[in-house]
């Protein structure tokens, strides 16, 4: 009996022995691979953002976004910026990965943001979904580089702003056949025009793809052309092509080809056009274009009358004519003088309108040719400025539904109306009213 004992305390002890040295064992297994492995790793989020340094939305979301969530997440966000004009072989890279996640044509733009298979086209959707859309994947566990032909030489971005590269030259500013020989230049340049309008957004896209395609075939040499400046003309080559009803910026010619919008000027049509004119190039068949002989109007003297008629309802200019017309017949003074009044005053009313048209319209113009982020922030002044007039306008009406006329915010202080009126009263000579006719004209028209 305590033999029998015995052995099974054996056996229970052996047993208990082995199972504690298998446990210690795995134990230390599991502790050398850690070692081994180093410390856990986190999730990290892969983005891949395309952009142009000549573009004010990129530069935005650089700014906004992308800085402050690398900052905010330290390090579990690694981003690849891919500057498209630094490289054809990068543009390349868009046109893939616009490819891969079939963005249709007219969403194609920049920026281009790739996460988590997901492709996110230009600001405001970058701006509403990328910060969501990484929390997701950290929780997912991260996401892995998409496959991108070139990807991988493509070094991750660091602290601080990328690389900037050289800026995109104008499309008219390219030299031609730069790996071409003179005799081959002159027999095979294919000339294209290329009409854009300030401030269209689509024409960024259509000028890049123009671009890539000018990079893969020296000899295209375009000529811009702003269609405000040469509208007749755009229509004369939209006439030729059979595309007159159709036609809108932006409009590349090339031969007896045209495309237009930002839909046909792509990379595929574009360079299937050149293409076909590579052995033969075209000729500036622009230049056969003669504005004298030509019919075509877009706006009419008629058109113009009606429409400055219209615009000139000015119930500011008219109460200020009216004071000036009421006080120079009150003071008794002859009909010419009133009427040389009155004519100064329309001329400062007229060249004030027309100095602040072509003075903003040439701005703009010129913005737009020197740096694009100039241009974004023009616009977005120009559009605050519009903004805060027009509530400013509308709470004038709504107070001089109550008649608080006194308390309407666009009017002329009170200080410089009673200045003003003493001016008037002083001044007897009609040279004088003419000249204060002029100056108040163009200050109203200004002012409104």
């Amino acid at each position: 009996m305590t033999k029998m004992i015995n052995r099974q305390f054996t056996r229970r002890f052996v047993g208990t022995i082995t199972i504690i040295l298998g446990l210690v064992l795995i134990l230390f297994s599991l502790a050398g691979s850690a070692s081994a492995q180093g410390p856990a790793i986190e999730p990290t989020v892969r983005i891949v953002y395309f952009y142009s340094d000549e573009c004010p939305h990129c530069k935005l979301i650089t700014e906004e976004i992308l800085t402050p969530l690398q900052e905010e997440h330290d390090g579990r966000i690694e981003i690849k910026m891919v500057e498209i004009y630094t490289d054809p072989t990068y543009y390349e890279m868009l046109l893939h990965a616009e490819e891969m996640f079939a963005i249709p044509p007219e969403k194609k733009g920049l920026p281009t943001l790739i996460v988590g298979g997901q492709a996110l086209v230009g600001e405001d959707e970058i701006r509403e979904q990328l910060p969501c859309l990484i929390d997701t994947c950290l929780l997912e566990g991260g996401t892995t580089w998409p496959n991108i032909p070139g990807l991988d030489a493509i070094p991750i971005w660091g602290a601080g702003s990328p690389a900037s590269s050289a800026p995109l030259p104008g499309l008219d500013e390219l030299e031609p056949c730069d790996t071409a020989g003179e005799a081959a230049c002159e027999t095979t340049t294919i000339w294209a025009a290329y009409f854009y309008e300030v401030g269209c957004q689509k024409c960024s896209r259509a000028e890049s793809d123009i671009w890539y395609v000018q990079s893969k075939y020296p000899q295209l040499v375009v000529k811009e052309f702003n269609i405000y400046d040469s509208v007749n003309l755009a229509r004369w080559m939209a006439r030729r092509a059979g595309r007159e009803e159709e036609l809108h910026t932006p409009a590349l010619f090339i031969g007896d080809d045209v495309l237009i919008g930002a839909e046909e000027i792509n990379p595929q049509q574009l360079e299937a056009i050149v293409s076909k004119y590579a052995a033969t190039g075209t000729e500036k068949f622009w230049e056969d274009f003669d504005a004298t002989t030509d019919t075509t109007t877009v706006v009419g003297p008629l058109q113009v009358i009606v429409g400055g008629l219209l615009d000139g309802l000015n119930p500011c200019a008219f109460a200020t004519l009216i004071f000036f017309v009421s006080y120079l017949a009150f003071s008794e003074r002859r009909g010419w003088e009133i009427l040389a009044v009155g004519i100064a005053f329309t001329a400062g009313v007229f060249l004030t309108y027309l100095a602040i048209g072509l003075g903003l319209y040439k701005l703009l113009d010129t913005v737009r040719d020197t740096h694009a982020a100039l241009s974004h922030w023009a616009y977005l002044l120009t559009a605050v400025l519009c903004i805060v007039l027009a509530a400013f306008n509308f709470l004038d009406f709504l107070k001089a539904r109550q008649g608080e006329v006194k308390d309407m915010a666009l009017v002329m202080p009170e200080t410089l109306r009673r200045r003003a009126h003493a001016i008037v009263r002083r001044s007897s000579r009609a040279r004088a009213f003419v000249i204060a006719a002029l100056v108040t004209g163009a200050a109203v028209s200004f002012l409104e």
